[in-house]
């Protein structure tokens, strides 16, 4: 081989070999662009519950019986007196109530199914009001609709309307007993026990805290909302009818429903509406064991000094200050940023509460600009208070050392 064709053979080589490295490079270019960029590690560092600053607030609690109050969806003031179960008279026809409309709900306005009174009815309606039971007076071939019912049960109270829906809901009262009763059950209420639709009966027990379970999901139901938040209404052979519940339209009162007895003293659960901080929330408590005067009175006056006390507690509180750390941002390198609340987090409260606080992290990213929101910070409870937490300063995705080590 002459010096000439070893002379081409070596540049030959050479340029397959700088092709080759040519191509490596671009292909370690490619990959190194086209490369998995590993998301930030997003690590919360704000405490996951906050407790309101002071003292809890002290109560016009009563000086007898046992009491609840709380305002759904922010949290209890607690209970007083006894958690013994104890008779509850015709606070019993909530529960009526509400299996009633969960079985059948009522749109606004709407009359529902409709009842025809029969012969039974009436003679139970005439021995009931011997008794001295609160009743309203039916004719035979009446026809009263759901409404009407319902409206005849939680205004003027009336057993023998709670009979007619018993047997019209489950076909007979131990049907409807066994429904009431399991419902109970379901909605946690562990002290109560129904032994009639009406709670006539001595034994028909419950307490304070179970009765305030069954008024927090009964107010949920609009129709029921709506019908114990009026003062009056008209029925088919009676004619108006009066609440007995005289605090509904009085400071924001708005329901529920009143109960008396020789046995279970003045009984009332009640609701009262605050507008506070630009939002507005309920009161709703239960007072039983009444006796201080005529029993319904003695109730109704303990449960508006209850219900005044609870709303004059309630205040804007400020949970999480601006500019309060939520999370630290830590890429591949290990580098770091903070996330910090832009502006504070408030909710509805009143000293000594505790709030759960979540932190809801944007959707997966690689880097953050400074001011960017890695995430959102709110408080559980009624209002959905929240506020945006943002990054102090940029992180960027991974080294190119990072990189090129990680390869493969």
């Amino acid at each position: 081989m002459t010096v000439a064709h070893r002379s081409r053979d070596g540049t030959r080589w050479a340029a397959v070999g700088a092709l080759v490295l040519v191509l490596i490079a671009a292909a370690l270019a490619r990959r190194i662009t086209t490369q998995g960029t590993p998301p930030l590690v997003m690590h919360r560092t704000l405490a996951a519950y906050v407790r309101v600053p002071g003292n809890a607030p002290t109560l016009a609690w009563p000086r007898e019986g046992q009491a609840a109050v709380e305002v759904p969806g922010i949290g209890s003031f607690g209970t007083s007196g006894s958690s013994k179960a104890v008779p509850i008279a015709s606070v019993a026809k909530v529960m009526t109530a509400y299996l009633t409309l969960h079985e059948h709900p009522l749109a606004p306005n709407a009359p529902g199914f409709v009842i025809t009174i029969t012969l039974a009815d009436v003679q139970e309606q005439g021995e009931r009001a011997e008794l001295g039971e609160s009743n309203v007076p039916v004719h035979v071939g009446e026809r009263i609709t759901e409404r009407q019912a319902l409206e005849a049960l939680l205004l003027p109270s009336a057993n023998n309307i709670a009979a007619v829906l018993a047997v019209h809901e489950a076909g007979s009262l131990a049907a409807f007993l066994a429904r009431m009763n399991a419902t109970a059950h379901e909605l946690g209420m562990a002290s109560t026990r129904y032994t009639d639709p009406s709670g006539f009966d001595a034994t028909t027990v419950s307490t304070a805290s179970d009765q305030l379970k069954l008024a927090r999901t009964a107010m949920r139901l609009p129709a029921f909302a709506a019908i114990v938040d009026q003062r009056s209404a008209v029925l088919p052979v009676t004619g108006r009818v009066s609440n007995f519940n005289s605090l509904v339209g009085i400071d924001g009162y708005v329901g529920v429903k009143t109960g008396s007895d020789s046995a279970a003293g003045g009984c009332l659960v009640f609701a009262k509406r605050v507008a506070i901080g630009g939002r507005e929330v309920t009161v709703l408590g239960v007072v039983l064991g009444q006796r201080q005067g005529p029993l319904v009175e003695a109730a109704l006056a303990s449960a508006r000094q209850l219900g005044d006390s609870a709303a004059a507690a309630l205040r804007v509180e400020t949970l999480i200050p601006s500019h309060t750390e939520v999370l630290r941002a830590t890429n591949a390198n290990g580098a770091q940023t903070s996330a910090v609340s832009t502006g504070p987090l408030q909710q509805i409260g009143w000293p000594g509460l505790r709030f759960a606080i979540r932190v809801l992290l944007r959707s997966s990213t690689t880097r953050l600009r400074t001011g960017q929101q890695a995430a959102t910070v709110a408080a559980d409870g009624t209002g959905g208070a929240t506020t945006s937490a943002i990054a102090t300063h940029a992180l960027g995705g991974p080294s190119l050392g990072w990189r090129l080590r990680h390869l493969l």
